[in-house]
């Protein structure tokens, strides 16, 4: 799971790691699809949070089939959070606490 940007600590990839991917995934998989989803399916509520967390799952696929499965639980409890209080910049904080505390276990295990 301890991927090659998880291991980096330029600024460059901290800055993308903390900031820009929070901030543009859950733009794209909060604000936009889960949102269209909850509206759209607002009778089926738990599909409308598991159709989304399964894109996020994707979106990281490219790190491998083991991290696209281990963002799986942290994406429905920001799918959760979205729900309860429909802002998708609070699921952007909590997006980037858990890339700080992967990078900073990676960090730990690989010195």
């Amino acid at each position: 799971m301890c991927g090659p940007s998880l291991l980096k600590t330029d600024p460059a990839t901290l800055l993308r790691l903390l900031v820009l991917a929070p901030l543009l995934e859950e733009w794209i998989v909060r604000a936009g699809l889960q949102e269209w989803l909850m509206r759209r399916w607002a009778g089926n509520m738990p599909l409308a949070m598991l159709a989304p967390a399964a894109g996020f799952s994707l979106l990281h696929a490219g790190a491998g089939w083991f991290a696209a499965a281990a963002v799986f639980p942290p994406g429905l409890a920001m799918g959760l959070l979205y729900w309860r209080r429909r802002d998708w910049r609070l699921c952007a904080a909590a997006h980037a606490l858990c890339n700080g505390f992967a990078h900073v276990s990676c960090s730990i295990n690989f010195q």
